[in-house]
């Protein structure tokens, strides 16, 4: 059996989307004769834990681990809630305090790539070790953070092994990257780390097609679209929200604030007591203060409902349970290659999807190649209020549906045999 170590920073109890891929991945492995062992860091400071997701973890893994000097810790003896948040990849980009913008600022120009940094050199040494004993000749790197795969950058130069990294998000075009305050001599040193990390893995896998095609300006290297996926056997007998739930879960970042949909859903509540009765607004985890600000300036405070962040298994308990699921992107070019994680499970709930994202998104192509629901932009109005509208209708006869298909591919396993391919 073929032996890989992935080297990974999110692992359980880290709760959210970047834990979720290798994690899935590593539950499956085995079943292609691959034996994967994992090197994490030792006590990190997750910004989100979730408990339940350790027994997810094959009993008998092989697991490494080393501790690592995380700069957020220290800045949370000055301010603990604005520093999770930041760690968190919440950028409030309104009314921030000076100590945000300081902490941004430093962030982008002192912790190149980021703030685990540290763990580089350490790890380099202590896997050398690992490599050799284990008798390993194959590594992955997973970002972000991308300071990760410079780890298997020098294991590469030190060691000869293959190495593969895995983009879950891009690296100098991502949303928030030009948040950072960056100085043009920072914003070179990462356009240089990752020229090299792309130009010098032997492989590169990515989540999008949108970002294969970005990285194909850098790079000659292969690059391979492995999407993300769901784990779940579900078959659509949970018992539905008794009123009109449109749920979000996950976090609603800075930016993905569509205000059309609000004034939408405010002029039909104003319009229709009966609607008004019967709408909810659910969100499970955070949401940004202007996400707040704007659903409160269209009067929609009195159906808005937090649930705060939830495990794994409760966002798929509220999933399955919701009349309808929203999905919101950023408005920008920058955007259109993001597939979020929770797509596919929003897929596999088999309820009905209302996403609204930029032009081109390919999360959206997705949704109306699965039958999955209805995609809008930025700037619809008519057709919006239309189309939910015809949802109510359908949630007063109890006929309201996923008409998903051909979703099967996106199953973790059957992902998880592509990336055996590749190894």
């Amino acid at each position: 059996m073929k032996k890989v170590l992935i080297i990974t920073y999110y692992w359980p109890p880290a709760g959210g989307p970047g834990v979720q891929r290798w994690l899935k991945f590593v539950k499956y492995l085995r079943n292609f004769d691959i034996e994967p062992i994992v090197y994490i860091p030792e006590k990190p400071h997750y910004p989100i834990e979730d408990a339940t997701l350790t027994s997810e973890i094959p009993k008998d893994l092989n697991v490494y681990s080393q501790p690592l000097f995380e700069p957020y810790g220290l800045a949370k003896l000055f301010s603990s809630k604005k520093t999770k948040r930041i760690s968190s990849g919440i950028i409030q980009t309104k009314n921030q305090s000076f100590f945000e913008k300081t902490m941004l600022w430093v962030r982008g120009n002192f912790f190149i790539p980021d703030a685990r940094k540290y763990w580089v050199k350490p790890s380099v040494k202590y896997l050398t070790e690992v490599l050799s004993k284990e008798n390993i000749n194959t590594i992955i790197t997973t970002g972000p953070p991308h300071s990760v795969h410079l780890i298997g950058k020098q294991l590469k130069k030190d060691t000869g092994v293959t190495w593969l990294a895995d983009f879950r998000d891009p690296w100098t075009s991502i949303g928030y990257h030009k948040e950072l305050k960056l100085t043009s001599s920072s914003e070179k040193k990462h356009k240089v780390l990752e020229h090299d990390v792309l130009n010098e893995a032997d492989r590169i896998l990515v989540t999008s097609h949108t970002t294969k095609l970005e990285f194909e300006q850098i790079t000659n290297q292969s690059i391979s679209v492995i999407t993300n996926g769901y784990d779940s056997d579900y078959q659509g007998d949970a018992h539905l929200d008794r009123r009109f739930t449109i749920s979000h879960i996950g976090s609603l970042l800075t930016g993905r604030n569509p205000k059309n949909l609000w004034q939408v859903l405010s002029r039909l509540a104003a319009e229709d007591a009966v609607f008004r009765g019967d709408l909810q607004l659910e969100f499970m985890g955070v949401v940004s203060q202007d996400v707040m600000d704007s659903m409160y300036r269209f009067e929609l405070g009195p159906y808005i409902k937090m649930l705060g962040y939830g495990s794994h298994a409760e966002a798929q308990h509220k999933q399955q349970r919701s009349q309808l699921l929203l999905m919101v992107e950023i408005d920008s070019e920058e955007t259109k290659g993001i597939i979020p994680g929770k797509l596919f499970e929003y897929m596999i709930a088999k309820r009905p999807i209302l996403a609204i994202g930029p032009e081109g998104w390919e999360a959206g192509s997705i949704i109306k190649d699965m039958n999955a629901g209805e995609v809008f932009n930025y700037e619809a109005q008519a057709e919006l209020k239309k189309t939910i509208l015809e949802w109510y209708t359908a949630f007063k006869k109890d006929r309201i549906i996923s008409e998903s298909t051909g979703i099967e591919k996106y199953s973790r396993k059957a992902l998880t045999q592509e990336l055996s391919k590749l190894l």
